[in-house]
């Protein structure tokens, strides 16, 4: 097997507020290129969209928020590293239909950030970087952070967020 393939690079951390959530996207928006794939899990609420907004944000420049896709299910935006694509997939009834919304080509050329992405756990490639978000008991604004690089993510996940 390709050791591409098989490169994990794996971090828990616990993000006190928002604050630290919108840090953490915009560390990683500033190694994102072209051809990543960011799969964002968690619950309803738990900050899959605030993460997106401050990685979009990072990327584009854009002062003012970026819209959520849930009803529209994708958005797009311009970067100098490539067009990202947002794709918010709570409200998808079968996986096939990411493909009628551009799955295909913003894997091949963009940078895709997928909310919900276990709607299309078949279609996603094994190179990408999985976040998860998960909320902290008694701690209204505080979230827990599971991240794991794989494939090309790997070494700059490690070169970003580093050894714990």
């Amino acid at each position: 097997m390709d050791p591409i393939e098989t490169a994990i690079y794996q971090q828990d951390m616990d993000l006190p507020s928002e604050a630290a959530t919108i840090s953490i996207a915009r560390r990683l928006a500033a190694v994102a290129r072209a051809g990543d794939v960011i799969a964002l899990n968690g619950d309803l609420g738990a900050g899959k969209t605030s993460f997106a907004r401050s990685f979009i944000a990072a990327m584009t420049g854009q002062a003012e928020e970026a819209p959520s896709p849930t009803f529209t299910l994708v958005q797009t935006y311009d970067s100098e590293r490539g067009t990202i694509w947002h794709f918010d997939l709570y409200r998808l009834e079968r996986a096939d239909d990411a493909l009628e919304l551009g799955l295909e080509d913003a894997l091949a050329e963009g940078i895709t950030l997928i909310e919900w992405p276990t709607r299309i756990a078949g279609l996603l490639p094994d190179e990408r970087l999985d976040v998860t978000l998960s909320f902290q008991r008694d701690r209204d604004s505080a979230r827990h952070l599971h991240l794991a690089g794989r494939g090309g993510w790997a070494p700059r996940l490690q070169s970003v967020i580093g050894h714990g």
